[in-house]
């Protein structure tokens, strides 16, 4: 007897042990981070959901304080530290609630000493462990690694951070974006901080190229997220194709001073496509390499680290088997190999290269760019 859908729900729901984390990221405070977390749970509350906020930080925001003011609060835990007392997040008390979804903001923050645990991301892991699915928040500048980029492009140093591979344990991550003018224009009217503190955020943390520049950062971590998820589902799925998100672009080179011609029309094409990943590949099969022929490779890819690229040196004695092992497991969409003006056998050679290249690169777009013969080294 087959089963029904409603039996196939219950069966992956008895089946499920561990619960399921959504992230929501912002590139800055004020994004509405918060604001989309709180929308999402009481839309899961009115669908039936046992919905709970473990932790909401409103930090004075009125629309912030009346959705959560809708949603059952977990009591807080009050500690005791030098003589102040601190209000935290009760892990023990949302794992006997046992609720099956709850709310946890600000990610990266640290718990005062006395705590179960040091981070409240570690909260999150013991809570999830526990089959209670959590919706959570964090902003961009707070991921570990991107904490020096942050603080090279702000001027301000991060202390809170939350170690990458936490992100890579989210089930999903949803981007919570606002154009930098509006969130300037929501800073100046004092829906983020009071607007007394407004002139001097604008003119430090919030300016336009900082915001600039983090939304930028947060939108690559959103694209890194959606690319792990469908390599996830490829793998799966037994599915042989390259479906990055985003494009990906390869140059074969070789020592012939020619390829900078190759390189440069490559991060032209890589220009002209937001958010593309520019590869610059060459391969070493083995073979003894004359000094000139090594000097003039390492200039090549001393180029092309100048234009931004990322430098791959791959082994194999089969060229065209090994590039496109390459393409495969990198996802490219794009590459582009050099022809000389050749004629005859060189001529057959290459093309037999190309063609054997192609039988075993996965499906993406090859560019056959004609140059003129190279010379090497200081030739």
């Amino acid at each position: 007897m087959s089963k029904t859908p409603e039996q196939w729900l219950e069966q992956t729901t008895l089946e499920k042990n561990a619960g399921i984390f959504k992230l929501f990221l912002g590139y800055a405070p004020g994004v509405g981070k918060t604001y989309n977390m709180l929308s999402e749970a009481l839309r899961r509350k009115r669908r039936g959901e046992d919905v709970v906020a473990g932790i909401i930080e409103t930090h004075g925001r009125k629309g912030v304080a009346e959705l959560a003011a809708q949603l059952e609060q977990v009591p807080r835990r009050r500690l005791e530290y030098k003589g102040t007392l601190f209000d935290e997040m009760d892990v023990d008390a949302i794992i006997t609630r046992k609720p099956a979804v709850v709310l946890i903001d600000e990610l990266a923050h640290t718990n005062v000493e006395g705590s179960r645990h040091k981070k409240r991301y570690e909260d999150v892991l013991e809570i999830l462990k526990a089959n209670i699915d959590v919706l959570a928040t964090l902003n961009v500048q707070h991921v570990e690694s991107a904490t020096p980029v942050v603080q090279s492009i702000t001027g301000i140093q991060v202390r809170e951070t939350v170690p990458d591979w936490v992100l890579d344990r989210a089930d999903e991550i949803v981007l919570a974006d606002l154009t930098p003018e509006a969130l300037q224009t929501r800073m100046r009217r004092g829906d983020i901080y009071p607007v007394e503190r407004s002139d001097k955020a604008l003119t430090n943390f919030f300016r336009r190229g900082n915001l600039l520049a983090l939304r930028e950062l947060a939108l690559r971590h959103v694209t890194h997220s959606v690319d792990r998820s469908l390599d996830e589902y490829l793998q799966k799925k037994n599915i042989d194709q390259s479906w990055g998100v985003s494009e990906r672009i390869a140059v074969c080179i070789s020592a012939e001073s020619s390829s900078q011609q190759l390189i440069a029309r490559g991060a032209r094409l890589a220009r002209g496509v937001d958010a593309a990943e520019f590869y610059v590949v060459h391969v070493d099969t083995g073979e003894e390499m004359a000094e000139e022929d090594r000097q003039s490779l390492t200039a090549n890819q001393r180029f092309a680290e100048n234009l931004k690229a990322k430098i791959v040196t791959l082994q194999g004695k089969d060229v065209p088997k090994t590039v496109a092992a390459f393409a495969k497991e990198y996802k490219i969409t794009q590459i582009i190999f050099g022809r000389s003006a050749v004629r005859g056998w060189e001529q057959y050679l290459y093309l037999t290269a190309i063609q054997r290249f192609l039988r075993a690169a996965p499906a993406l777009d090859v560019h056959i760019v004609t140059q003129e013969r190279g010379r090497r080294g200081g030739e």
